[in-house]
């Protein structure tokens, strides 16, 4: 357990191909077995392997926590089917669907992009089982990209605003801090994951990035 900087298929982006939902890891189908072991290693989740949509873009494209998973509906009917063994499932439709870009949740609540309308807002509430609440973060209206958080905290771009931290921690109820990944990157949710016993972010991250993610993550 614990943090680790590395790349993934090739990239240090490995937020958008990680999805952290309650006590799972979903992970490409293309990973290897070396990189599954070092995953189920440092963040002590077990790891499903799964694509969606035929993509290995996982982490951009699903979000959740234990009670509910939100994907895109460019999702098959046999992906569904094998998420719905994890929680309930509520599909994101009409060109809106990047689930895991437009949404940061843990097991407190979501933290949704202000393009989803008030009766998806309210769908994903009811599935996730959590208050689910609109905002953009620094400007930008793809939370999910520029924020990582577990049941412990959250880490989030260096440019949010008081207003936006004191709704986010209202929403996730936990505290937040604000940092960089990938050698000064503000978006961390696309360079990192976290999981309540670890941290996974591009080998371009350096230690005092670690360092910041440990402690906004409550990893220590």
């Amino acid at each position: 357990m614990g943090l680790r900087a590395s790349d993934l298929l090739g990239t240090s982006q490995v937020g958008v191909h990680l999805a952290m939902v309650g006590r799972v890891l979903f992970a490409p189908m293309q990973i290897s077995k070396k990189d599954l072991k070092n995953l189920e290693d440092s963040l002590g989740l077990e790891v499903a392997q799964m694509s969606v949509g035929g993509s290995s873009l996982v982490g951009a494209l699903i979000a959740g926590n234990s009670n509910g998973i939100a994907v895109a509906d460019i999702a098959t009917e046999e992906e569904i089917d094998r998420l719905t063994s994890f929680g309930d499932v509520v599909v994101m439709e009409s060109g809106v669907n990047a689930a895991g870009n437009l949404l940061i949740v843990n097991e407190n609540g979501a933290v949704a992009s202000p393009i989803l309308p008030q009766d998806g807002l309210d769908v994903i509430s009811e599935t996730l089982k959590v208050s689910c609440a609109a905002i953009s973060i620094a400007g930008n209206e793809t939370p999910g990209s520029v924020a990582v958080c577990n049941n412990h905290g959250v880490l989030l771009h260096p440019d949010v605003t008081e207003i936006e931290v004191e709704t986010i921690e209202s929403i996730l109820d936990v505290p937040a801090m604000v940092g960089t990944v990938n050698f000064g990157s503000p978006y961390v949710g696309s360079g990192c994951v976290a999981t309540d016993n670890g941290a996974w972010a591009g080998s371009q991250t350096t230690g005092p990035e670690l360092n910041r993610i440990e402690d906004a993550l409550g990893l220590i």
